[in-house]
C-alpha cells in the first residue's frame, strides 16, 4: 500500500515536471483581442490606435505644432505626422504583390513533376502495347469478320452453345 502511494506521487511529480520541460518552463499568454490594436487594412481605414505609440521628443514637438494652422507645416512635416498615425498609405496598401509569381511557379513545378512521373510510369511501369492495337492486326481481324458474315457464320456471342447459329432458335434437347 505504501509502495503504490509512493509510486503515485513519483508519477505525478514526473508528469508535472515533464509538462514544464515540454513548455520550456513558461506559460503562454493569450492576446486580448478586446483591447484596441493597430492594423493596416483597406476595409478598416481608421485603426483604433496610432501606429507610433511612444513618441520621441521631436515627434512630441511636431504634435504640438500640429495644433497650429496646417498652412504653417511643411510637406515633410505633414508626411511625418501621417506616418505617426498610419504605417502605410492607401497607395502602398493597394500596391500589387508578387505573390502571383510564387503561385505560378509552384503550379509549374507540380505540372513538371507530374509530367516526369507520367514519363517514368510509361517507361518502367506499363508493359509494351499489345499486338491487337497494331493497324495490320485490326485490318486482318476486320476482314475475317466480314468474311464470316458473308458465309453466314456469326461470331460467338453470349449463349452460343444453346442456339442454332443459322435459325437463331434454341437447340432441341437430345
Amino acid at each position: 500500500m505504501l509502495a503504490t502511494r509512493v509510486f503515485s506521487l513519483i508519477g505525478k511529480r514526473a508528469i508535472s515536471t515533464s509538462v514544464c520541460v515540454r513548455a520550456h518552463g513558461s506559460v503562454v499568454k493569450s492576446e486580448d483581442y478586446a483591447l484596441p490594436s493597430y492594423v493596416d487594412r483597406r476595409d478598416y481605414p481608421l485603426p483604433d490606435v496610432a501606429h507610433v505609440k511612444n513618441l520621441s521628443a521631436s515627434q512630441k514637438a511636431l504634435k504640438e505644432k500640429e495644433k497650429a494652422p496646417w498652412s504653417s507645416l511643411s510637406i515633410d512635416e505633414k508626411v511625418e505626422l501621417y506616418r505617426m498615425k498610419f504605417n502605410e498609405s492607401f497607395a502602398e496598401m493597394n500596391r500589387s504583390t508578387n505573390e502571383w509569381k510564387t503561385v505560378v511557379g509552384a503550379a509549374m513545378f507540380f505540372i513538371g513533376f507530374t509530367a516526369l512521373l507520367l514519363i517514368w510510369e510509361k517507361h518502367y511501369v506499363y508493359g509494351p502495347i499489345p499486338h491487337t492495337f497494331e493497324e495490320e492486326w485490326v485490318a486482318k481481324q476486320t476482314k475475317r469478320m466480314q468474311i464470316g458474315r458473308q458465309r453466314g457464320t456469326v461470331p460467338c456471342q453470349s449463349g452460343c452453345g444453346k442456339r442454332d447459329a443459322h435459325s437463331q432458335a434454341p437447340l432441341a434437347a437430345a
